[in-house]
């Protein structure tokens, strides 16, 4: 039996959040908005294959990657695109959209989220949307989909949170997630499909043609056996995007260290807009008053990053930080937001979480592993490819000049690559040092991306702790990204502003692995979770429940380590009071000078510090390892001295 309704779906906005309500009342339908469509001149058309040859050609670092892997010659299709629009005359052009229909798959045949062409307007402000998620779960080894989430104020009989998904158009769901997967560019299949049903309900224009459809009718199932069905146009708004306008605005050397995937970035503000207002809400007093903390539920940590993490405690002194984006101007503060919250939690254990997380500021993601070690963090490496463009940079920006020297003599080593250095300062990395000591786990999905790659590579290159992935693989997108306006503002000509407000992105050096991984390209392999984890419906309706108990599970075998100091200043005599947990053995310097080595067990230690005038304090923590017969370093302590 089949029911059937059909549904406009502009009821709801009338009930939208008042934090929301302005930028959802721009909601149009996908027929009306496309009516507006405007045309492409040939001229226009030419000129942005033009510049679509310069980055492919002179900059686009992963180029014979991309041509070995995939066997795709973007170059070559570029070059035929623009023979025969030299052959066509104005008015045999074809319909605008066909054009940027081949310019987005040219850019999507070498599967790079960081590489990309950005529709002109109107298309790239807007957003086409369903108000309404669809998440994936296994059960008893089969895959299912349900209904995660619903914007507020739709209204619905049965078409309600947790009703199972079936079909999409009269296409069984998977066949449809698959068939949309197809125009991702993820770089592995994992990737691929994941992107494919995130853009399922909510499509961002700025990278992606409008639905082909006027309207889906999606088929469902509420548990009583019974298909029904219910017929929902496609509807179009024009949403703010701030924080990616912030980033993309920062000061010139931070935005030379930008790593994201743009359209999972734009997916995830849309979220917040359709399906959490109250997160924009508290995203707006923070902006209003930038020393406000906000609280977004009872139980989570106040934060003054409410749109970048989610904090609070488990069980057995379990800590919880989802890390949503590292798309901001100020690392410096999200370190520091970061640190506060570990010391609210004072967890015995911790647990990240990245999913969903596409990546921002390569300083962020690659300063924030130190935290969590004591090992010296060596950042991932980045290359060029080797060209007269790509060195006119180095020529140009201090914080690029190390690559200088070796692009300038490719003509004698003939190479395509210049040789490989860190994009985020070395010392920066390890300039605050440990502040975590105990286990720490970092849940992962397909989603992951860009900078987030490289702080999961980063994370299992130092061996920090155990990765659980719900996906086999990451998002594999190894790669600082630049816009093709940057090429115009910062070398002028033959670079060239788009016409329309179009744009194009490129990966312009590509990041190696370090540790036991060194020299693997991030970009296309991704990283491999240590563990799997198969989403089940209670972890998409209850708060990710078996999720974080597959994560207590694993971190249950892991031991927990404590080091505390206490300085203590009696008179003209300073001593430490020292906790330790988990640790044999304790070696102390001051001002980087080794003082005395001490055997520990748990609990209490106390000794006095020689008299002088020193400024730093150093303690390092070992645990003797019996197998090998060898002490490891496991924690390490920095402060500055009391006066």
């Amino acid at each position: 039996m089949i029911k059937s309704e059909s549904l406009a779906g502009s009821e709801f906005l009338k009930h939208a959040h008042d934090a929301v309500k302005e930028q959802l009342a721009t909601t149009v339908t996908l027929k009306e908005f496309l009516s507006r469509r405007t045309t492409f001149t040939l001229a226009e058309r030419q000129q942005v294959v033009k510049q679509a040859l310069l980055l492919f050609d002179k900059l686009y670092v992963h180029l014979p990657q991309k041509k070995a892997i995939y066997a795709v010659n973007p170059v070559q299709r570029l070059r035929l695109l623009e023979y025969h629009l030299g052959q066509t005359q104005e008015d045999q052009l074809p319909d605008a959209l066909d054009f940027h229909a081949e310019m987005i798959d040219i850019f999507m045949s070498v599967r790079d989220l960081h590489t990309n062409y950005l529709l002109p307007q109107p298309f790239r402000s807007v957003t086409a949307y369903l108000p309404f998620l669809i998440e994936e779960y296994i059960e008893n080894g089969e895959l299912h989909y349900l209904v995660s989430k619903i914007a507020p104020g739709f209204k619905h009989p049965d078409f309600v949170e947790g009703v199972e998904i079936l079909y999409w158009n009269g296409i069984p769901i998977k066949r449809a997630i698959e068939l949309n997967a197809a125009r991702q560019a993820g770089s592995n299949p994992a990737a691929r499909y994941s992107r494919g049903l995130e853009s399922l309900t909510i499509r961002p224009l700025v990278r992606s043609l409008p639905p082909d459809e006027e309207w889906v009718v999606i088929g469902y199932d509420n548990r009583d056996r019974t298909l029904r069905e219910m017929r929902h146009d496609w509807l179009v708004y024009n949403p703010e995007l701030r924080p990616i306008q912030d980033v993309e605005s920062a000061g010139s050397e931070a935005a030379h260290a930008l790593a994201f995937d743009l359209q999972s970035l734009v997916i995830h503000e849309n979220r917040k807009v359709l399906f959490a207002p109250e997160a924009v809400a508290a995203q707006q007093r923070v902006m209003e008053n930038p020393e406000a903390t906000v609280r977004m539920s009872d139980n989570w940590l106040e934060t003054n990053m409410p749109t970048v993490f989610r904090a609070f405690s488990l069980d057995d002194r379990i800590g919880y930080i989802r890390i949503f984006v590292f798309t901001m101007q100020d690392d410096e503060a999200f370190i520091a937001e970061f640190t506060r919250l570990l010391n609210v939690l004072r967890p015995e254990k911790l647990i990240i979480d990245v999913r969903g997380n596409s990546g921002g500021l390569i300083y962020a993601s690659e300063r924030l592993l130190q935290l969590l070690t004591p090992r010296r963090i060596q950042p991932e490496p980045a290359q060029f490819i080797n060209s007269e463009y790509t060195l006119s940079l180095t020529q140009k920006f201090d914080d690029l000049k190390q690559w200088r020297q070796s692009i300038a003599s490719v003509v004698e080593t003939g190479t395509n690559y210049s040789l490989s250095y860190s994009i985020t300062p070395e010392d920066r990395c390890n300039d605050i040092g440990q502040r975590f000591y105990g286990p720490t786990l970092l849940i992962t999905d397909a989603l992951c991306y860009s900078a987030t790659d490289i702080f999961i590579a980063g994370f299992q290159d130092h061996e920090i702790g155990k990765v659980l992935g719900v996906s086999r693989n990451t998002g594999a997108g190894g790669a600082n990204v630049w816009k093709q306006q940057d090429f115009v503002d910062t070398l002028g000509k033959p670079f060239e502003k788009l016409p329309q407000d179009a744009g194009m992105r490129v990966s312009l050096r590509r990041t190696l692995r370090v540790g036991k991984r060194a020299g693997i390209p991030v970009e296309d392999f991704g990283i491999q979770p240590d563990a799997y984890h198969q989403m089940t419906r209670a972890d998409l309706l209850e708060k990710n429940r078996d999720l974080l108990q597959a994560a207590k599970d694993i971190l249950a075998t892991l031991p927990v380590r404590k080091l505390e100091v206490e300085q203590v200043r009696t008179g003209s005599s300073q001593s430490l009071r020292i906790t330790t947990e988990g640790i044999s053995r304790l070696d102390l310097y001051l001002d980087h000078r080794p003082q005395m080595s001490l055997d520990v067990s748990d609990g209490i230690t106390e000794c006095k510090l020689k008299r002088g005038q020193h400024k730093t304090l150093e303690i390092e923590g070992y645990k003797r390892d019996t197998l090998i017969d060898q002490d490891i370093l496991v924690a390490v302590y920095r402060a500055g001295l009391k006066a």
